[in-house]
């Protein structure tokens, strides 16, 4: 023990001469020949509304260095008029000084866009500046480039009556936007509406989407530019196919003679909601041709000032509507690709109902309709008929089809179509419920469309392969003698559903 004490004094004192052991990650070199790497070159915004500003953008700052850097400044090229702002470590602003990266390590910067407006612009323009970085004498940059687009904003106000839009510019709608009930809005060709999240478009009056629009021979394929568009405002590639991203479009008990006819409707939680909640006469109605109804998430939809909930959405709802359809397209609806309550007059020439699953666990038939309301509207019976020619309703059910109380409706007349059910596949109606195994129709038949969902993810492709059961069964239409494409029917032996098959 006479020893010991002796001995830990001695290491003690040696202790006392070594130099401080900081980690190697933590020590700052002033290298030069420590240069930063990163993420990406160029940090690329889609189009981006005036005033709405962008979705944050992320860059990664990478040290591959074991020692630590000092990155004495991080700043935007022209920080005093530049749209872009950042954040670094919780600070904001167009620049930063004196942030250190550890060995090995990176730092996360996040950058954002608000672009003002200019009245001038109307074609879209690019916004550019560079964001710079300086170590250790060595000067870095990485580029920033935001697509700009200027368009007329809509906040929650009621339009001037008689209003027209044009294909100018877009037309941005926050919260909501109404028509009111002695007015009309009418959409040229190529209108494009965007709606931010929630929003919705409400109709008191009139809706005339491309109401005089004639393709003469040309083809209107899905790009189109005379199609008139409705889709959210995020304009990212990776929001183009995501349901439930804005309301949708509400026609309200006085709307009357709506049309909608070469349009595009995605991306929502109903398509067109006809909301007639106290069966009113004359009962709402809207005219659709040539449209495209996709991406519908389905979700429950609240009405305040009816004290009245519908339990879901659909590509087309109704409630004691009527709704007339012909060349049209619905696909992809998280429940219902169309929903009909509380009785109306609904009539489908040449249209495609495709429902897959894809990413929705969907049990709801596809075309569901009923002659009774709501539990909170007096439920009924009101009148209801169904007249479908020339169409397709399929999907990934068993039974796509449902009509509940279909023996009370006015009418049920459903020909020359293509049918998934199992529940309707009896030859003939009779007293104890309906079949429909008769009148041209083809049931449980796979279609054998060129491409679903359910193999190609936002990928369909709803045109007749050369074995469909669909192919030659319609029957001609005088007044529709051409397809969803524009592309000309056969005048003796049609194809059913949206698109004519051209012939090989």
């Amino acid at each position: 023990m006479r020893y010991l004490l002796p001995l830990l004094f001695l290491l003690s004192f040696a202790l006392l001469l070594l130099p401080g052991c900081e980690p190697k990650a933590d020590i700052v070199t002033t290298d030069s020949s420590a240069r930063l790497e990163f993420s990406r070159d160029t940090v690329l915004f889609d189009t981006v509304f005036v005033r709405t500003g962008t979705a944050t953008r992320r860059l990664w700052v990478y040290n591959r260095n074991p020692r630590a850097v000092r990155v004495e400044q991080i700043t935007l090229a022209n920080p005093a008029t530049s749209p872009y702002r950042l954040l670094v470590g919780g600070d904001a602003g167009p620049g930063i000084n004196n942030v250190e990266i550890r060995g090995r390590d990176s730092l996360l910067v996040l950058v954002r866009a608000t672009i003002d407006p200019t009245p001038g612009d109307v074609k879209p323009f690019i916004v550019t500046d560079e964001l710079r970085f300086r170590t250790n004498g060595n000067d870095q940059q990485v580029s920033l480039v935001a697509y700009g687009q200027n368009a007329y904003f809509h906040n929650g106000e009621t339009l001037p009556c008689n209003t027209t839009w044009t294909n100018d510019k877009p037309h941005v709608i926050y919260n909501s936007l109404r028509v009111d009930s002695t007015c009309t809005l009418t959409m040229q060709p190529g209108t494009r509406v965007y709606s931010h999240a929630g929003s919705i478009l409400i109709v008191a009056g009139t809706l005339r989407v491309n109401p005089d629009f004639q393709p003469g021979t040309d083809s209107i394929e899905a790009n189109n530019e005379n199609i008139v568009r409705f889709a959210g405002d995020r304009l990212e590639p990776f929001y183009d196919n995501i349901p439930g991203q804005w309301a949708g479009i509400q026609f309200l008990a006085s709307s009357h003679d709506n049309v909608v006819r070469y349009a595009e409707i995605k991306n929502a939680a109903y398509g067109l909601l006809v909301f007639n909640y106290r069966n009113r006469l004359p009962r709402p109605a809207v005219r659709v041709e040539n449209t495209v109804i996709r991406n519908i998430s389905g979700q429950s939809i609240n009405f305040a000032s009816a004290a009245q909930t519908l339990p879901t959405g659909a590509g087309v709802l109704s409630l004691s509507g009527d709704v007339e359809m012909r060349n049209c397209l619905i696909t992809n609806c998280g429940e219902y690709a169309v929903l009909g309550v509380g009785g109306g007059n609904f009539t489908f020439d040449y249209c495609t109902i495709a429902n897959y699953r894809g990413n929705f666990n969907r049990s709801t038939e596809s075309l569901t309709l009923s002659n009774e309301a709501p539990s909170t509207v007096a439920k009924g019976p009101y009148p209801l008929r169904l007249t479908m020619r020339n169409s397709i309703v399929w999907g990934s059910l068993r039974d796509e089809l449902l009509l509940i109380n279909g023996a009370q409706y006015q009418q049920v007349a459903i020909q020359n179509s293509l049918l998934q059910t199992e529940r309707y596949k009896a030859a003939t109606s009779t007293a104890t419920g309906l079949g429909f195994g008769n009148s041209g129709n083809v049931l449980n038949q796979d279609p054998k469309f060129r491409r679903t969902p359910n193999l190609y993810p936002n990928r369909f492709d709803y045109r007749l392969g050369p074995a469909s059961p669909a192919s030659n069964k319609a029957a001609p239409l005088p007044s529709l003698t051409h397809d969803l494409l524009n592309a000309p029917r056969d005048p003796r032996t049609p194809d059913m559903g949206a698109y004519e098959r051209a012939a090989p």
